[in-house]
């Protein structure tokens, strides 16, 4: 459905875009993921043509963005991280506007009712746009972004200045769109990717620094860890975990007394070292109460990829 090959945008002598390349599939929800400055916007604008490239191509359905640019924008809805909204305008007035703008040829009344109806919108449809919250508005934008019945959405940080409560209304709302267009969205919160989309590109400094689905992500890059509970005193049991074949690294999780702790253990990646630890522990006069694999969350992985840590700033 979209494909874009060795994209590459120069300002001057700065290089936003380095030959980004990557395909997304009909019906799929993929999140572009970066830090503020990555070179999600700019990826996005060239897509929607309202940015040139330096190189590289954009195809749309297959339509080359730039050779055949009315074909491919029929393909597609786009909601900038800014709504191109004008507040004095009715919600009834503006979806008009952006009916006659858009050329649509679709039944205007059926039509502006079931994109009403797909952004949640209904109730305000009378109602002027400055008088709306911000939630309501950002669900106008997508409104303005669904007429056509484009089969592609390109949605620029959607979720942008909402409260929480808007934010899980914008995410579901994403969610069952992605159920019958081809989504894309940016995003530099990372709950928000892990939780709605079936894909996601990691970008830094313009270039792809991971593309995978957020489970196969964590797999790959968690590395072999696991969390071990023990009722024993601490130091004897952690010193007799460290002696364990296999175990590279021991770190004190918790102790919720004198006499139960909690371990995180890095072990070798082909080793499976539970049922030594079990066999250990079995020797002992220690229980173990629990032995289970710890996974990163995707802030963990996002991290990893980029060599940042927590609290220090870049």
């Amino acid at each position: 459905m979209i494909e874009v090959r060795e994209l590459v945008k120069n300002y001057g002598s700065k290089r936003v875009l380095d030959h980004i390349s990557f395909d997304v599939n009909k019906g799929e929800i993929l999140g572009l993921l970066g830090a503020n400055g990555a070179g999600k916007t700019t990826t996005m604008n060239i897509m929607t043509g309202n940015l040139s490239s330096t190189g590289g191509t954009v195809r749309l359905n297959g339509h080359e963005i730039l050779e055949e640019p009315l074909q491919a924008k029929k393909e597609l809805g786009y909601l900038p991280e800014n709504p191109p909204l004008y507040p004095d305008m009715t919600v009834k007035e503006y979806l008009k506007f952006a009916y006659r703008l858009k050329k649509c040829r679709l039944p205007y009344k059926e039509h502006i009712e079931d994109v009403c109806k797909a952004a949640y919108i209904t109730d305000v449809y009378d109602r002027v746009i400055k008088n709306l919250s911000k939630g309501y508005r950002q669900r106008i934008g997508i409104a303005q972004a669904l007429i056509g019945e484009p089969k592609i959405l390109i949605l620029d940080e959607p979720t942008s200045g909402l409260d929480p409560v808007q934010m899980l209304e914008i995410r579901n709302l994403i969610t069952r769109l992605g159920k019958k267009h081809t989504v894309i969205f940016s995003s530099h919160i990372l709950p928000e990717v892990q939780a709605v989309c079936d894909r996601v590109l990691v970008i830094q400094k313009g270039r792809i620094l991971a593309d995978d689905t957020p489970k196969h992500l964590e797999e790959t890059l968690s590395g072999k860890k696991l969390k071990v509970c023990i009722a024993g005193p601490e130091r004897e049991v952690e010193q007799a975990l460290r002696e364990v074949p296999g175990v590279l690294k021991v770190s004190r999780i918790l102790c919720q007394d004198k006499r139960s702790c909690s371990f995180e253990l890095q072990v070798e990646d082909e080793t499976d070292v539970r049922w030594k630890i079990a066999a250990k522990i079995k020797q002992s006069p220690w229980l173990l109460t629990e032995i289970t694999g710890v996974h990163l969350s995707l802030e963990d992985i996002f991290l990893k990829l980029t060599g940042k840590k927590e609290g220090r700033k870049q």
